[in-house]
């Protein structure tokens, strides 16, 4: 090779080396002094619902855990894939938090083009967990889960469940629930928790499968049948367990934050650290734990583990919904 070409190859290897290296101390430097600055929080859900309760819990104390505020936005739609489409088009520079669902982000791609694949997403920390329930309200005649059990093996498919959104957990749980317990009902998606629960307010359902907290907010108005947990909640000592009335229904929705895929690894981990100091402070879990929340700690370094197991087991359980994986 000639010896200019050589020289040229040289010279543009170490502007490459130089370049990447500058780019890595950006990054390092924005990660020591972030954040400085508001975050935005983008949930992409209505207000209202378990995203909207917890943000909100997490909001109060953010500042107090990070030195700046979070800045609550609204983006729903699609069951949260309008704004999930979207994320990775937004800046990222830390200052972009987005609220992210389980199992909608794995079975939402599975069953259609939503905009969105599952490992598009860049999942920061996973920090609670909520179990699937039956509601109806209190002046409902099914006073216990044989009750509406009874009733739709005599009426098949007029049992309504409203729920938060098509292939959600509150769908999954509607499905299994119909296999365990022998009969039909119809499942009706909403936007997400907050229409889904005023659907069962105002008679447009005979009940919902929806999240156990929605069991605290409104309790004036609506009560649990059975909880999808593993044993009685804390927060509903008088609710038993579907696993207790002989049905082997345990599950729920677990929600947590995605940044843009192009924010700086030390960025994520900030915001892990960030999230992971939230879920640590007392006042913080109290409120949380009071109003039927489960509290997870799944750190962005524990995120490859936990989201391989979650895929194997969603899509096990997709062929339930009807969801063949394209």
């Amino acid at each position: 090779m000639h010896s200019m070409n050589i020289r040229r190859l040289i010279s543009t290897a170490v502007i490459g080396c130089t370049l990447v290296g500058g780019l890595a101390g950006v990054n390092t430097a924005l990660a020591q002094t972030y954040p400085s600055k508001s975050i935005n929080y983008i949930l992409p859900f209505n207000a209202g619902g378990e995203s909207d309760i917890s943000a909100r819990f997490q909001q109060s104390v953010f500042k107090k855990i990070a030195g700046v505020d979070a800045v609550i936005q609204y983006m729903d739609g699609a069951g949260g894939a309008q704004a999930w489409a979207q994320l990775n088009s937004m800046p990222g520079d830390g200052y972009t938090i987005m609220g992210i669902n389980l199992p909608h982000t794995v079975l939402q791609p599975m069953q259609k083009d939503v905009g969105y694949k599952t490992d598009d997403l860049t999942p920061a920390y996973y920090f609670h967990y909520t179990p699937d329930a039956i509601f109806v309200r209190n002046d409902s005649p099914y006073k216990t889960l044989k009750d509406l059990i009874d009733y739709a093996k005599k009426s098949p498919g007029m049992v309504t469940f409203s729920g938060s959104g098509s292939n959600s957990s509150n769908n999954l749980a509607q499905v299994r629930f119909d296999e365990l317990a022998g009969i039909k009902t119809t499942y009706i998606p909403f936007s997400g928790t907050g229409p889904a629960v005023t659907a069962i307010l105002g008679n447009q359902t005979v009940a919902g499968f929806n999240y156990a907290p929605s069991g605290i907010s409104h309790a004036d108005k609506m009560h649990m049948l059975a909880v999808a947990s593993e044993k009685r909640m804390p927060a509903f000592p008088n609710v038993p367990t579907f696993k207790e009335l002989g049905f082997d229904l345990v599950g729920g929705a677990y929600r947590g934050l995605s940044v843009p895929k192009s924010t700086p690894e030390a960025i994520r981990q900030k915001v892990s650290d960030i999230i992971g100091g939230i879920n640590a402070d007392p006042t913080f879990r109290k409120k949380m734990e009071d109003t039927g929340f489960v509290l997870t700690d799944i750190t962005y370094k524990d995120m490859p583990k936990f989201m391989a197991e979650k895929k194997l087991e969603y899509a096990a359980s997709a062929e339930k919904l009807g969801i063949k994986k394209r």
